[in-house]
């Protein structure tokens, strides 16, 4: 089973972000995944905790652009300013099985 998505697409009209793998696919809504970002602004680099309040996260959010990080992770730039977390192919599995949940 491979992480690397084989597409991976922004659909602004649903507000949602399409993820295909060979073996399933997800379309993770823009707010959940703004809220989940694990980089430093958003989550303490010690304790873990999470630092963004998520309900300062507008459902209205979108993604602005993405950009892939090398061959393991998406930068996504969101309208509210955003674009220091990284999405790893791994973090976007888990996130998947964190939806389905």
């Amino acid at each position: 089973m491979s992480n690397v998505p084989l597409d991976l697409k922004a659909n602004r009209e649903s507000g949602q972000l399409h993820v295909a793998w060979g073996d399933s696919q997800i379309d993770f809504p823009f707010a959940f995944l703004r809220r989940q970002c694990q980089c430093a602004h958003c989550v303490n680099e010690w304790t873990g905790e999470q630092i963004l309040d998520p309900a300062s996260v507008p459902e209205d959010i979108s993604i602005e652009s993405m950009e892939l990080v090398g061959s393991y992770a998406v930068r996504i730039h969101w309208t509210d300013g955003h674009n220091a977390g990284l999405f790893t192919w791994e973090r976007l599995r888990e996130l998947c099985r964190l939806l389905n949940s």
